[in-house]
């Protein structure tokens, strides 16, 4: 275990995720820098491969020693409370932890359905433990039996090809638009390669489940399906963590940052991830998003270290990637305002480039570990967020430092 001294800067992130590892690696970068990371898991979730756990083709698991930085303090625990005045963190195990500056990075994970029967006979799939829950979920059904998909979004995409692909008879049911994200062009792409597989797609406005029991779910025309295992994949939730300790957040529960990632209520907590809303404008939950902003978040707290003054977010995203089973999938193209645009790239070729990403993406992580600093996506982004800052405050004022709680 690493020690930290008096004279050390002492540094605790709080999640492992994508966007807690990066800043954590990116923090050894100074001397007299100490770094705790506090993650309720012993090893690395590859979120990304969640729906290939699920599928039997990954197991979504990295070991922390293959992409975490040796002078990080790994500590497997859960923290309970932020005492932000008194600068620590209260553990599930009872300690508690001290720190000059806090990395919050706690992530997101499945949105607690409104629906009735949902939380009851619904799996969702935003968590490992909730994938590993679903995985012997689906083994116990005969790979004759109905399976629902509820969901339109990346992760119910690629859940429903993956168990189509395992020759499951699957429907998908949007709750909306197949792939709200994509342009029109990449939206038929991928409902061809759906009906391909076999994989019937409900969309509209009637795509909505109203009911979920054991045995199937009722849409809101009234429609019966029967389901032997439903899987949940509607939306994202964050942890209440920050609205606890006092905190301001935004509606959500992210908590809420100015653009160098800093909280509004304290220059010492800083913020990174799906659980981040910097000036109430937060950027898509992706780890396309987090990563970038761990580093953004880690020279942040550098640069108060050193006594200079933070850069503010200037990344830009460029594309979204979905698999369709293992041998297709689709890499769509967009703006640096991260709107779709008609390009994109299909078929074997966008199942390469989806494989490419999620290998890249622990290869980055593991590149900070042993050589802090070389990251440098986070500053390559043009004035696309300074845009959607002028546009959102043309509607509304900025974000204030009101506390909550």
């Amino acid at each position: 275990m690493t020690e930290h001294t008096h004279t050390d800067t002492h540094v605790v992130v709080i999640g492992g995720g994508y966007a807690g590892v990066m800043a954590a690696n990116r923090l050894t970068a100074r001397e007299g820098v100490t770094v705790t990371l506090v993650n309720p898991r012993a090893t690395f979730v590859h979120r990304i491969r969640l729906h290939q756990l699920v599928g039997g083709s990954d197991t979504a698991v990295i070991a922390y020693e293959d992409v975490l930085a040796e002078r990080v303090r790994l500590l497997v625990d859960t923290v309970t409370r932020i005492d932000a005045p008194g600068r620590g963190v209260d553990l599930a195990s009872g300690g508690t932890v001290s720190y000059d500056y806090l990395v919050y990075a706690v992530g997101s994970g499945s949105a607690e359905p409104s629906v009735p029967g949902a939380a009851e006979f619904a799996y969702p799939l935003g968590t490992l433990e909730e994938a590993e829950r679903l995985r012997p979920a689906l083994d116990a059904a005969p790979v004759t039996a109905p399976v629902v998909v509820v969901g339109g979004g990346p992760t119910g995409i690629e859940t429903a090809a993956e168990l189509a692909e395992a020759g499951r008879p699957v429907t998908l049911v949007c709750g909306g638009v197949l792939g709200p994200y994509l342009h029109q062009r990449g939206r038929r792409s991928v409902a061809k390669r759906l009906a391909r597989l076999g994989v019937t797609v409900l969309d509209g406005p009637d795509a909505k489940v109203t009911t979920v029991r054991a045995d199937g779910v009722r849409l809101a025309n009234g429609r019966e399906l029967p389901s032997a295992v439903t899987v949940w994949t509607v939306g994202f939730g964050v942890p209440d963590l920050a609205a606890r300790s006092g905190l301001t957040t935004d509606a959500l529960g992210r908590l809420l940052t100015d653009e160098t990632l800093t909280s509004v209520d304290d220059d010492r907590v800083i913020a990174a991830g799906d659980a981040a809303a910097p000036s109430d404008l937060p950027q898509r939950m992706s780890c396309q998003m987090a990563m970038p902003q761990g580093a953004r978040a880690a020279d942040t707290v550098l640069s108060r270290i050193a006594g200079e003054e933070p850069e503010t977010l200037r990344q830009n995203f460029a594309a979204q990637c979905v698999s369709l089973g293992r041998n297709d999938g689709i890499f769509q193209l967009a703006n640096r305002s991260d709107v779709a645009v008609w390009m994109h790239v299909d078929g074997g070729m966008g199942a390469k480039i989806k494989e490419a990403i999620c290998k890249g993406v622990p290869q980055h992580l593991a590149e900070e570990a042993h050589k802090p600093g070389s990251y440098g996506l986070h500053r390559k982004g043009g004035d696309a967020r300074a845009k959607a800052l002028q546009a959102a405050r043309g509607d509304r004022a900025p974000a204030t430092a009101a506390r909550v709680g």
